[in-house]
């Protein structure tokens, strides 16, 4: 009877160890999805204070640009399109399609900004508007603070795939529902750098 109580007192002890290993597997999954959903949050609170500049800036520009009513448009339907693709990400930044609808929205928004400066070269008294000065100002701060916080999400998200596929990992992140993550990265190398904002 003592070899049997011992022979089940080994096999309850490799269970005991294996659901440790695998739990640990798991914690360790969970807080490296929480790691990249946080950093998500970051690039989401940067694009939400450049979608709120870019209206002043084209309420600025309007008083001046008169003739350029089409550029001034497609700079609020692709700022708009920018924002319900943010929305939509921020509400998962796991799901790849969102991030991706996201990444391509943001590349329209940075085509239309462009556009919009290379125009507003052609006004000196709107080059000269302390306001529009301002708000530039905002705009290329902001831009290099959604460019920090793109490079720490895609460093979390690398992270967490690696480790999501990595032995025997990749077993358990399966059937446990994590899926693979999606960097924010621009598939168009034209869009690759912010826009222009200097009015110097």
């Amino acid at each position: 009877m003592s070899a049997a109580l011992i022979i089940l007192g080994v096999l309850l002890l490799i269970v005991i160890v294996l659901a440790l290993w695998v739990a640990g597997i798991y914690n360790s999954l969970v807080a490296l999805r929480n790691r990249f959903k946080n950093a998500f949050a970051q690039i989401d609170v940067q694009l939400k204070r450049r979608y709120d500049l870019i209206p002043n800036l084209v309420e600025t520009a309007k008083g001046y640009m008169k003739h350029e009513h089409d550029t001034l448009e497609d700079v609020i339907k692709a700022r708009n399109i920018a924002y319900t693709a943010s929305q939509s990400a921020a509400a998962n930044p796991a799901d790849a399609g969102a991030v991706k609808n996201l990444v391509s929205a943001e590349s329209g928004l940075t085509g239309a900004l462009s556009r919009l400066m290379v125009v507003s070269e052609k006004y000196p008294d709107l080059k000269a508007n302390q306001n529009m000065m301002q708000l530039t100002e905002e705009l290329t701060s902001t831009e290099n603070k959604i460019s920090f916080a793109r490079q720490a999400f895609n460093d979390s998200v690398t992270v967490y795939n690696t480790t999501r596929e990595t032995f025997p990992n990749v077993i358990f992140a399966g059937m446990f529902g994590f899926t693979d993550a999606q960097l924010f990265q621009i598939e168009d190398v034209t869009e690759r750098s912010a826009p222009k904002v200097s009015f110097n």
